[in-house]
């Protein structure tokens, strides 16, 4: 036992080994998700979508527009998945230089699904956007008093 009540071996797992100052351990990288690129998901594909779409909207494409917006919808949530698979490939092989066996979590399907189910409610939000655009399409050829 030391002074301060710890024995050698309890300082050294108390200390948990060299840090660099300003870079984590991988293992610590490899747990958690990447939240600032979730919230990028969640936010820039679907206006960047509804402004393809609304292009081909207005000349009377509906189908186009809606499959415009869903590649691009569908196109950046397989760019996100392809970002965070290279992400965790490189922190993996980091661990695995450093001698350690690290494991994410949560795993990367999971991973791979959140921004996969994202694209899939953005690509929900913008056919329900359209249907409401198409009834204006069709409804500004009648007269008013034949509208309900």
């Amino acid at each position: 036992m030391t002074p301060h009540g710890l024995s050698i071996l309890g300082r050294v797992r108390a200390w948990g080994g060299p840090r660099l100052p300003d870079r984590r351990r991988p293992n610590d990288m490899v747990d958690g998700l990447s939240w600032p690129w979730i919230a990028l998901m969640c936010t820039a594909p679907l206006p960047l979508a509804a402004a393809v779409a609304i292009l081909l909207w207005r000349r009377n494409e509906p189908i186009l527009g809606n499959l415009a917006g869903t590649v691009v919808i569908f196109g950046s949530a397989l760019g996100f998945i392809l970002r965070e698979s290279v992400a965790l490939d490189r922190l993996t092989r980091q661990c695995l230089d450093a001698g350690l066996t690290c494991w994410p979590q949560p795993s990367a399907f999971s991973r791979y699904a959140i921004y996969a189910a994202i694209g899939l409610l953005e690509v929900i939000g913008l056919f329900l956007v359209s249907l409401n655009v198409e009834r204006r399409m069709r409804r500004r050829h009648y007269a008013p008093e034949w509208q309900r």
